[in-house]
């Protein structure tokens, strides 16, 4: 588990972006692979989840995750839900002391909020598609609604795919050029015509800033290259794995 010393110095807070490290899965999974939506098994994700609850001390159903699917919708987590069927969407707010709110990822930017003052934590999947549908400026939108302030909030950006282990096609850059012209600087030509080389962690921590986010955090660790530590689609793609395993990323209110 890795922790940013952002939100280590607030006593109300608990998280951690964990690896995966020291978990109950094997083969493609090995070893803390906590996505029931992979081909694992599903004891041995449910065994690593209850792991993670246990480092952030909290009981295995109150370690909550959305069924991911690149959007910016944002649910708001008041009380444990069904962890095999949980809501649909790509963030979490909440205020409930003792819920820790999570994502899973392998590859896309993990993202974890919080407004200590106020009590309000929120956790968001930002891949390029919900990024650039704004689910950080949902995220900051919701937790204000909350009691947050967006200049009190700090937001640590966790594992994400980095700009030179992320290539993308002709018509990719495009998408963000026309949000806004200088999103040109998220990217760099690669070796193959037409193609870039996309800087996601650095267009999300310029998105997080100029929504006035009081202070935004760049781990700076690389899902594809670090594969010791993290999982990543990309490269089980480009090796042309079956699947792969997701790490998770969670914060907690402390009761």
């Amino acid at each position: 588990m890795i922790e940013a010393s952002q939100l280590t110095s607030a006593k109300s807070l608990r998280h951690g972006f964990f690896t995966r490290q020291g978990g109950h899965s094997s083969g493609l999974f090995a070893s803390l692979n906590c996505g029931f939506g992979s081909g694992d098994d599903k004891q041995a994700v449910a065994r690593n989840r209850a792991a993670a609850g246990e480092r952030l001390g909290v009981a295995n159903d109150k370690l909550l995750t959305v069924w991911q699917w690149h959007s910016p919708d944002v649910i708001v987590a008041e009380t444990p839900w069904n962890v095999l069927k949980p809501p649909k969407g790509d963030a979490i707010v909440t205020t409930s002391p003792g819920l820790a709110i999570a994502v899973l990822t392998a590859d896309c930017a993990p993202i974890l909020f919080a407004d200590a003052e106020a009590g309000v934590i929120g956790a968001a999947h930002a891949g390029w598609k919900g990024a650039l549908a704004g689910v950080s400026d949902a995220t900051i939108a919701v937790m204000e609604e909350k009691g947050a302030r967006r200049e009190r909030i700090t937001a640590v950006i966790g594992p994400t795919i980095s700009r030179d282990a992320y290539e993308v096609g002709p018509d990719f850059a495009t998408q963000f050029i026309a949000e806004a012209r200088d999103n040109a600087d998220f990217f760099t030509p690669s070796p193959r015509a037409r193609h870039h080389m996309f800087d996601l962690p650095a267009y999300l921590k310029r998105r997080l800033t100029r929504q006035g986010v009081g202070e935004v955090v760049d781990m700076g660790l690389c899902t594809y290259v670090d594969e010791d530590r993290f999982y990543s689609f990309r490269r089980a793609t480009h090796r042309n794995e079956k699947d792969y395993g997701r790490q998770i990323s969670a914060i907690v209110l402390s009761r």
